[in-house]
Protein backbone atom coordinates (compact mmCIF):
# COMPACT_ATOMS: atom_id res chain seq x y z
CA UNK A 1 0.00 0.00 0.00
CA UNK A 2 1.31 3.33 -1.15
CA UNK A 3 2.01 6.10 1.78
CA UNK A 4 0.09 9.14 0.51
CA UNK A 5 1.02 12.41 1.79
CA UNK A 6 -1.68 15.05 2.45
CA UNK A 7 -0.80 18.06 1.57
CA UNK A 8 -3.30 20.94 2.82
CA UNK A 9 -3.38 24.04 0.69
CA UNK A 10 -5.61 26.37 3.52
CA UNK A 11 -3.45 29.61 4.06
CA UNK A 12 -3.56 31.32 7.16
CA UNK A 13 -6.27 33.76 7.43
CA UNK A 14 -8.32 31.62 4.39
CA UNK A 15 -11.91 32.62 4.51
CA UNK A 16 -14.77 30.50 2.46
CA UNK A 17 -17.82 31.20 1.23
CA UNK A 18 -20.81 29.73 2.42
CA UNK A 19 -21.31 27.87 -1.30
CA UNK A 20 -17.71 27.06 -1.72
CA UNK A 21 -16.60 23.11 -2.48
CA UNK A 22 -13.91 21.60 -1.12
CA UNK A 23 -12.38 18.97 -3.46
CA UNK A 24 -9.13 16.91 -3.85
CA UNK A 25 -6.81 15.24 -6.51
CA UNK A 26 -4.49 12.56 -6.59
CA UNK A 27 -1.29 12.48 -8.55
CA UNK A 28 0.64 9.70 -8.47
CA UNK A 29 4.49 9.20 -10.17
CA UNK A 30 6.19 6.47 -11.47
CA UNK A 31 9.65 6.59 -13.55
CA UNK A 32 11.24 4.58 -16.39
CA UNK A 33 14.99 4.37 -16.46
CA UNK A 34 16.36 3.04 -19.83
CA UNK A 35 13.32 1.63 -20.71
CA UNK A 36 13.04 -0.48 -17.28
CA UNK A 37 10.27 0.64 -13.85
CA UNK A 38 12.63 2.04 -10.72
CA UNK A 39 11.89 3.59 -7.80
CA UNK A 40 11.96 7.58 -7.17
CA UNK A 41 14.34 8.47 -4.31
CA UNK A 42 11.95 11.86 -4.28
CA UNK A 43 9.95 13.94 -5.58
CA UNK A 44 10.24 17.90 -5.67
CA UNK A 45 7.35 19.68 -6.34
CA UNK A 46 6.52 23.36 -7.55
CA UNK A 47 3.67 25.58 -7.96
CA UNK A 48 4.98 28.11 -10.09
CA UNK A 49 1.78 30.32 -10.12
CA UNK A 50 2.20 30.81 -6.50
CA UNK A 51 5.84 30.23 -6.22
CA UNK A 52 5.97 27.48 -3.64
CA UNK A 53 7.64 24.30 -3.41
CA UNK A 54 7.29 20.85 -1.00
CA UNK A 55 9.09 17.76 -1.68
CA UNK A 56 8.31 14.08 -1.18
CA UNK A 57 10.54 11.20 -0.15
CA UNK A 58 10.24 7.46 -0.87
CA UNK A 59 8.33 5.42 -0.11
CA UNK A 60 5.41 8.61 -0.91
CA UNK A 61 4.53 8.45 -4.37
CA UNK A 62 1.18 9.66 -4.28
CA UNK A 63 0.49 13.33 -3.76
CA UNK A 64 -2.89 14.03 -2.18
CA UNK A 65 -3.97 17.94 -3.22
CA UNK A 66 -7.19 19.85 -1.34
CA UNK A 67 -8.42 22.75 -2.84
CA UNK A 68 -11.21 24.72 -2.69
CA UNK A 69 -13.26 26.11 -5.48
CA UNK A 70 -15.64 29.10 -4.68
CA UNK A 71 -15.21 32.31 -3.50
CA UNK A 72 -11.68 33.12 -1.13
CA UNK A 73 -9.06 34.58 -0.31
CA UNK A 74 -5.39 33.57 0.59
CA UNK A 75 -4.28 35.81 3.04
CA UNK A 76 -0.67 37.46 3.38
CA UNK A 77 2.09 35.45 5.11
CA UNK A 78 2.47 35.89 8.97
CA UNK A 79 5.31 38.15 9.57
CA UNK A 80 4.82 36.81 13.88
CA UNK A 81 6.10 33.04 13.16
CA UNK A 82 9.05 31.06 13.22
CA UNK A 83 9.98 29.41 9.55
CA UNK A 84 12.19 27.23 8.24
CA UNK A 85 12.55 26.45 4.34
CA UNK A 86 13.15 23.60 2.55
CA UNK A 87 16.69 24.01 1.58
CA UNK A 88 17.20 25.12 -1.96
CA UNK A 89 18.45 23.14 -4.82
CA UNK A 90 17.10 19.84 -3.13
CA UNK A 91 18.27 17.30 -4.47
CA UNK A 92 22.06 19.38 -4.50
CA UNK A 93 25.29 18.96 -5.16
CA UNK A 94 27.79 20.01 -3.19
CA UNK A 95 25.97 22.85 -1.47
CA UNK A 96 22.41 24.24 -0.75
CA UNK A 97 21.03 27.03 0.74
CA UNK A 98 18.48 26.65 3.80
CA UNK A 99 16.90 30.14 5.24
CA UNK A 100 14.84 30.80 8.42
CA UNK A 101 12.46 33.98 9.21
CA UNK A 102 12.74 34.88 13.34
CA UNK A 103 9.48 37.17 14.51
CA UNK A 104 12.13 38.32 16.74
CA UNK A 105 15.62 38.75 18.39
CA UNK A 106 16.64 34.81 19.20
CA UNK A 107 19.16 32.08 20.23
CA UNK A 108 19.38 29.58 17.53
CA UNK A 109 20.77 26.50 17.24
CA UNK A 110 21.42 24.31 14.08
CA UNK A 111 22.33 20.64 14.35
CA UNK A 112 22.94 18.71 10.95
CA UNK A 113 22.80 14.48 11.61
CA UNK A 114 23.05 12.20 9.27
CA UNK A 115 19.97 9.30 8.94
CA UNK A 116 21.35 7.34 11.77
CA UNK A 117 21.61 10.08 13.89
CA UNK A 118 25.20 11.33 13.99
CA UNK A 119 25.72 15.03 14.30
CA UNK A 120 27.80 16.20 11.13
CA UNK A 121 27.99 19.82 12.21
CA UNK A 122 26.44 22.33 14.50
CA UNK A 123 25.72 25.96 14.59
CA UNK A 124 24.50 28.60 17.16
CA UNK A 125 24.47 32.09 16.92
CA UNK A 126 21.96 35.25 18.63
CA UNK A 127 20.38 36.63 15.30
CA UNK A 128 18.17 39.52 15.01
CA UNK A 129 14.54 39.82 13.48
CA UNK A 130 14.05 38.76 10.05
CA UNK A 131 15.00 36.33 7.25
CA UNK A 132 18.76 35.05 7.47
CA UNK A 133 20.27 32.30 4.77
CA UNK A 134 23.02 29.75 5.70
CA UNK A 135 24.70 27.69 3.27
CA UNK A 136 25.38 24.00 4.05
CA UNK A 137 28.12 22.11 2.08
CA UNK A 138 27.89 18.21 2.07
CA UNK A 139 29.70 15.08 3.06
CA UNK A 140 28.94 11.75 1.67
CA UNK A 141 25.87 11.05 3.31
CA UNK A 142 23.26 10.92 1.10
CA UNK A 143 20.55 11.83 3.33
CA UNK A 144 20.37 14.46 5.93
CA UNK A 145 17.93 15.52 9.11
CA UNK A 146 18.37 19.62 9.70
CA UNK A 147 17.06 20.99 12.79
CA UNK A 148 16.81 24.83 13.66
CA UNK A 149 16.20 25.47 17.46
CA UNK A 150 15.16 28.49 18.82
CA UNK A 151 13.90 29.56 22.61
CA UNK A 152 10.16 29.10 21.36
CA UNK A 153 10.20 26.26 18.04
CA UNK A 154 12.22 24.02 16.41
CA UNK A 155 11.54 22.82 12.62
CA UNK A 156 13.67 19.94 11.28
CA UNK A 157 13.79 19.32 7.06
CA UNK A 158 14.81 16.89 5.20
CA UNK A 159 18.15 17.03 2.73
CA UNK A 160 19.18 14.93 -0.44
CA UNK A 161 22.02 14.94 -1.37
CA UNK A 162 22.95 14.08 -5.12
CA UNK A 163 26.79 14.03 -4.76
CA UNK A 164 26.81 11.31 -2.28
CA UNK A 165 28.62 8.68 -4.56
CA UNK A 166 31.71 11.32 -4.37
CA UNK A 167 34.68 10.53 -2.28
CA UNK A 168 35.94 13.43 -0.35
CA UNK A 169 37.92 14.14 2.69
CA UNK A 170 36.02 17.37 3.32
CA UNK A 171 33.71 17.23 6.58
CA UNK A 172 30.43 18.53 6.42
CA UNK A 173 30.14 22.71 7.44
CA UNK A 174 27.17 25.33 7.53
CA UNK A 175 28.08 28.79 7.11
CA UNK A 176 26.15 32.23 7.89
CA UNK A 177 25.24 33.98 4.66
CA UNK A 178 23.49 37.35 5.80
CA UNK A 179 19.99 38.75 6.91
CA UNK A 180 18.00 38.29 3.29
CA UNK A 181 14.76 40.61 4.54
CA UNK A 182 11.45 39.78 4.92
CA UNK A 183 9.43 36.72 5.06
CA UNK A 184 7.70 36.91 1.92
CA UNK A 185 11.32 36.62 -0.14
CA UNK A 186 11.57 33.15 0.88
CA UNK A 187 11.77 30.45 -2.05
CA UNK A 188 9.71 28.48 0.24
CA UNK A 189 7.39 29.84 2.92
CA UNK A 190 5.75 26.94 4.22
CA UNK A 191 6.22 23.32 5.10
CA UNK A 192 4.67 20.36 3.81
CA UNK A 193 1.17 20.63 5.83
CA UNK A 194 1.26 24.29 4.32
CA UNK A 195 1.61 23.69 0.80
CA UNK A 196 -0.94 25.93 -1.54
CA UNK A 197 -3.11 24.67 -4.59
CA UNK A 198 -6.11 26.30 -6.34
CA UNK A 199 -6.95 25.03 -10.03
CA UNK A 200 -5.29 26.19 -12.40
CA UNK A 201 -1.92 26.70 -11.07
CA UNK A 202 1.53 25.20 -12.67
CA UNK A 203 3.05 22.69 -11.15
CA UNK A 204 6.32 21.57 -11.98
CA UNK A 205 7.23 18.08 -10.65
CA UNK A 206 11.12 16.79 -10.64
CA UNK A 207 12.10 12.79 -9.62
CA UNK A 208 15.17 12.17 -8.86
CA UNK A 209 17.05 8.96 -8.43
CA UNK A 210 19.76 6.77 -8.31
CA UNK A 211 20.27 4.04 -10.98
CA UNK A 212 20.98 0.42 -10.38
CA UNK A 213 24.66 1.95 -11.31
CA UNK A 214 24.65 4.39 -9.18
CA UNK A 215 24.38 6.98 -12.17
CA UNK A 216 22.23 9.62 -10.42
CA UNK A 217 18.76 10.57 -12.83
CA UNK A 218 16.46 13.00 -12.80
CA UNK A 219 13.54 14.30 -15.35
CA UNK A 220 10.91 16.85 -15.26
CA UNK A 221 7.46 17.27 -15.97
CA UNK A 222 4.89 20.27 -16.58
CA UNK A 223 1.00 20.76 -16.13
CA UNK A 224 -2.06 22.60 -15.25
CA UNK A 225 -3.60 19.46 -13.26
CA UNK A 226 -7.46 19.10 -13.01
CA UNK A 227 -8.08 15.58 -11.86
CA UNK A 228 -6.56 12.73 -10.85
CA UNK A 229 -3.46 11.92 -12.66
CA UNK A 230 -0.91 9.01 -12.97
CA UNK A 231 2.77 10.75 -14.09
CA UNK A 232 5.76 8.74 -15.24
CA UNK A 233 9.20 9.68 -15.71
CA UNK A 234 11.49 9.23 -18.04
CA UNK A 235 14.84 9.43 -16.01
CA UNK A 236 17.34 11.54 -17.64
CA UNK A 237 21.46 11.03 -15.93
CA UNK A 238 22.12 13.80 -14.23
CA UNK A 239 21.32 16.96 -12.04
CA UNK A 240 18.75 19.55 -13.86
CA UNK A 241 20.17 22.61 -13.39
CA UNK A 242 18.69 24.24 -10.02
CA UNK A 243 15.74 26.61 -10.98
CA UNK A 244 16.07 26.36 -14.43
CA UNK A 245 15.51 22.14 -15.39
CA UNK A 246 14.15 23.49 -18.63
CA UNK A 247 14.80 26.35 -20.41
CA UNK A 248 12.92 27.65 -24.15
CA UNK A 249 14.22 29.66 -26.67
CA UNK A 250 12.99 32.08 -29.04
CA UNK A 251 11.08 30.01 -31.29
CA UNK A 252 9.73 28.03 -28.54
CA UNK A 253 12.02 24.86 -28.67
CA UNK A 254 12.16 23.02 -25.22
CA UNK A 255 15.66 21.77 -23.83
CA UNK A 256 16.38 19.47 -20.91
CA UNK A 257 19.49 20.99 -18.55
CA UNK A 258 21.82 19.20 -16.63
CA UNK A 259 24.47 20.25 -14.02
CA UNK A 260 28.08 19.18 -14.56
CA UNK A 261 30.43 20.52 -12.15
CA UNK A 262 30.08 24.39 -11.49
CA UNK A 263 28.40 24.55 -14.88
CA UNK A 264 24.75 23.97 -16.36
CA UNK A 265 24.55 22.57 -20.05
CA UNK A 266 21.63 21.96 -22.33
CA UNK A 267 21.05 18.32 -23.16
CA UNK A 268 20.06 18.67 -25.97
CA UNK A 269 21.56 20.31 -29.15
CA UNK A 270 20.15 24.05 -30.00
CA UNK A 271 17.65 24.07 -32.62
CA UNK A 272 16.68 27.42 -32.81
CA UNK A 273 16.28 29.35 -36.12
CA UNK A 274 15.73 32.91 -34.84
CA UNK A 275 18.85 35.08 -32.71
CA UNK A 276 17.71 36.14 -29.45
CA UNK A 277 17.15 39.29 -30.48
CA UNK A 278 14.54 37.97 -33.09
CA UNK A 279 16.46 38.40 -35.87
CA UNK A 280 16.11 35.38 -38.21
CA UNK A 281 19.27 32.99 -38.88
CA UNK A 282 19.99 32.27 -42.76
CA UNK A 283 18.79 29.12 -43.82
CA UNK A 284 21.21 28.15 -46.78
CA UNK A 285 20.52 24.87 -48.89
CA UNK A 286 22.92 25.78 -51.93
CA UNK A 287 26.74 24.70 -51.43
CA UNK A 288 27.82 27.50 -53.59
CA UNK A 289 26.34 29.74 -51.51
CA UNK A 290 27.11 27.81 -48.02
CA UNK A 291 31.00 27.63 -49.06
CA UNK A 292 31.20 31.30 -49.20
CA UNK A 293 29.53 32.36 -46.26
CA UNK A 294 31.27 34.87 -43.70
CA UNK A 295 28.16 35.42 -42.11
CA UNK A 296 26.19 33.49 -39.70
CA UNK A 297 23.54 30.70 -40.91
CA UNK A 298 22.38 26.84 -39.86
CA UNK A 299 20.83 23.95 -41.96
CA UNK A 300 19.44 20.66 -40.85
CA UNK A 301 21.40 18.11 -42.37
CA UNK A 302 20.56 16.52 -45.69
CA UNK A 303 18.56 19.75 -45.72
CA UNK A 304 15.66 17.96 -43.96
CA UNK A 305 13.74 19.16 -41.71
CA UNK A 306 12.92 16.00 -40.15
CA UNK A 307 16.22 15.62 -38.63
CA UNK A 308 15.81 18.39 -36.48
CA UNK A 309 13.92 17.13 -33.36
CA UNK A 310 16.90 14.04 -33.36
CA UNK A 311 20.26 16.54 -33.71
CA UNK A 312 19.19 20.30 -34.27
CA UNK A 313 20.48 21.98 -36.37
CA UNK A 314 24.04 22.75 -37.90
CA UNK A 315 25.32 26.69 -37.66
CA UNK A 316 28.53 27.52 -39.15
CA UNK A 317 30.94 29.46 -36.66
CA UNK A 318 29.39 33.36 -37.61
CA UNK A 319 26.38 32.53 -36.32
CA UNK A 320 27.84 31.28 -32.63
CA UNK A 321 29.06 35.23 -32.67
CA UNK A 322 26.48 37.07 -34.13
CA UNK A 323 25.55 40.10 -32.05
CA UNK A 324 22.16 39.04 -32.16
CA UNK A 325 22.71 36.43 -29.64
CA UNK A 326 22.42 32.55 -30.50
CA UNK A 327 21.16 31.26 -27.49
CA UNK A 328 18.73 31.94 -25.05
CA UNK A 329 19.00 34.85 -22.47
CA UNK A 330 21.32 34.09 -19.64
CA UNK A 331 22.81 30.99 -21.80
CA UNK A 332 25.79 31.42 -24.35
CA UNK A 333 27.86 29.25 -26.66
CA UNK A 334 30.58 27.83 -24.78
CA UNK A 335 34.17 29.24 -24.94
CA UNK A 336 36.55 26.94 -25.63
CA UNK A 337 37.44 27.51 -21.57
CA UNK A 338 33.80 26.65 -20.85
CA UNK A 339 34.20 22.99 -23.06
CA UNK A 340 38.13 22.75 -20.67
CA UNK A 341 36.32 23.06 -17.60
CA UNK A 342 33.65 20.61 -18.53
CA UNK A 343 36.62 18.05 -20.05
CA UNK A 344 38.89 18.83 -16.49
CA UNK A 345 35.63 17.77 -14.20
CA UNK A 346 35.23 14.91 -15.77
CA UNK A 347 39.00 14.01 -15.54
CA UNK A 348 40.18 14.87 -19.00
CA UNK A 349 39.82 13.80 -22.95
CA UNK A 350 41.46 10.53 -22.67
CA UNK A 351 40.01 7.25 -23.53
CA UNK A 352 36.33 6.45 -21.65
CA UNK A 353 36.08 10.10 -20.95
CA UNK A 354 34.05 10.52 -24.14
CA UNK A 355 32.18 7.68 -23.65
CA UNK A 356 31.10 9.16 -20.16
CA UNK A 357 29.66 12.32 -22.26
CA UNK A 358 27.90 10.38 -24.91
CA UNK A 359 23.99 8.91 -24.93
CA UNK A 360 23.88 5.25 -24.18
CA UNK A 361 21.78 5.11 -26.90
CA UNK A 362 22.88 2.99 -29.96
CA UNK A 363 22.65 0.45 -32.68
CA UNK A 364 23.03 -3.04 -31.50
CA UNK A 365 23.61 -1.84 -27.61
CA UNK A 366 25.18 -4.67 -25.67
CA UNK A 367 23.76 -2.59 -22.71
CA UNK A 368 20.10 -3.65 -23.84
CA UNK A 369 16.67 -1.66 -22.38
CA UNK A 370 16.41 1.78 -23.74
CA UNK A 371 20.15 1.93 -24.94
CA UNK A 372 19.53 -0.79 -27.57
CA UNK A 373 17.70 1.28 -30.73
CA UNK A 374 18.13 1.53 -34.13
CA UNK A 375 16.02 4.50 -34.41
CA UNK A 376 18.06 8.13 -34.39
CA UNK A 377 18.95 9.67 -32.50
CA UNK A 378 21.51 6.97 -31.86
CA UNK A 379 25.34 6.32 -31.77
CA UNK A 380 26.30 3.42 -34.88
CA UNK A 381 27.24 0.19 -33.96
CA UNK A 382 30.36 -0.16 -32.14
CA UNK A 383 32.22 -1.72 -29.61
CA UNK A 384 32.35 1.25 -27.80
CA UNK A 385 29.62 2.20 -25.73
CA UNK A 386 28.53 5.46 -24.16
CA UNK A 387 27.97 5.34 -20.42
CA UNK A 388 26.40 9.06 -20.53
CA UNK A 389 27.77 9.10 -16.17
CA UNK A 390 26.46 13.09 -16.55
CA UNK A 391 23.87 13.42 -18.34
CA UNK A 392 25.49 15.24 -20.76
CA UNK A 393 23.27 12.97 -23.39
CA UNK A 394 26.06 13.95 -26.15
CA UNK A 395 24.90 12.56 -29.65
CA UNK A 396 26.04 12.20 -32.98
CA UNK A 397 24.61 15.13 -35.42
CA UNK A 398 27.53 15.25 -38.40
CA UNK A 399 28.52 17.64 -40.09
CA UNK A 400 28.27 20.01 -43.31
CA UNK A 401 31.87 20.90 -44.68
CA UNK A 402 32.60 23.98 -45.95
CA UNK A 403 32.03 23.00 -49.11
CA UNK A 404 28.56 22.24 -48.32
CA UNK A 405 28.38 18.65 -47.85
CA UNK A 406 26.85 16.56 -45.15
CA UNK A 407 27.70 13.22 -43.68
CA UNK A 408 29.06 11.63 -40.64
CA UNK A 409 25.39 11.33 -38.74
CA UNK A 410 25.34 8.20 -36.49
CA UNK A 411 29.50 8.53 -36.42
CA UNK A 412 30.66 11.65 -34.84
CA UNK A 413 29.41 14.73 -32.73
CA UNK A 414 30.90 18.59 -33.21
CA UNK A 415 30.23 20.93 -31.43
CA UNK A 416 31.58 24.71 -31.74
CA UNK A 417 32.97 27.04 -28.77
CA UNK A 418 32.68 30.66 -29.73
CA UNK A 419 36.57 31.10 -29.39
CA UNK A 420 38.13 31.29 -32.31
CA UNK A 421 41.84 30.24 -33.25
CA UNK A 422 43.04 32.05 -35.79
CA UNK A 423 41.76 34.09 -38.92
CA UNK A 424 40.16 31.11 -40.48
CA UNK A 425 39.47 28.90 -37.95
CA UNK A 426 37.41 28.23 -34.61
CA UNK A 427 37.96 25.95 -31.49
CA UNK A 428 35.61 23.07 -31.65
CA UNK A 429 35.25 19.11 -29.91
CA UNK A 430 33.98 16.21 -30.85
CA UNK A 431 33.45 12.79 -30.05
CA UNK A 432 32.94 9.62 -32.25
CA UNK A 433 31.24 6.14 -31.87
CA UNK A 434 34.61 4.17 -32.51
CA UNK A 435 36.23 5.34 -29.86
CA UNK A 436 35.90 7.15 -26.36
CA UNK A 437 38.15 9.96 -26.62
CA UNK A 438 37.37 13.81 -26.62
CA UNK A 439 39.11 15.52 -29.30
CA UNK A 440 39.67 19.38 -29.06
CA UNK A 441 40.54 20.86 -31.86
CA UNK A 442 40.33 24.18 -34.26
CA UNK A 443 38.69 23.99 -38.16
CA UNK A 444 37.72 26.22 -40.96
CA UNK A 445 34.76 28.65 -39.48
CA UNK A 446 32.25 27.73 -43.05
CA UNK A 447 31.59 24.19 -41.57
CA UNK A 448 28.53 23.60 -39.55
CA UNK A 449 28.56 21.67 -36.59
CA UNK A 450 25.96 21.77 -33.43
CA UNK A 451 25.77 23.75 -30.88
CA UNK A 452 25.38 23.62 -26.99
CA UNK A 453 24.33 26.43 -24.85
CA UNK A 454 25.95 26.85 -21.63
CA UNK A 455 24.22 28.82 -18.44
CA UNK A 456 25.85 32.15 -18.11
Amino acid sequence: MKIKAILSILAFGLIVGAYSQKNSMELTFTAKYNGQYISLDSIYIENLTQELDTTLYTPDTVLVLDYVTGVGDNGPIEENAFYVSQNYPNPFLKKTEVNLYLPKRDDIKITIRDLLGIIQVQYENILNQGNHSFTFYSGNSKYYLLTITGKRASQTIKLLNADSQTITDEKCKIVYSGNKGSVSSFKSQRNINNFLFNLGDHLRYTGYTNTIDTVFSSAVIDDNPQTDMDYEFSLINGLRCPGEPIIIDIDSNIYNTVQIGYQCWMVENLKTTTYRNGMPIQNVTANSTWQNLTTGAYAWFYNDISWKDSYGALYNWYATVNAGELCPAGWHTPTNDDWTELTNFIGGTGSSHGNELKSCRQVNSLQGGGCNTSEHPRWDESDVAGTDNYGFSGLPGGVRNSYGYFSMIGEYGFWWSSTMNTPEKAWARSLNSSDGLIFAFSYDKKIGYSVRCVRD
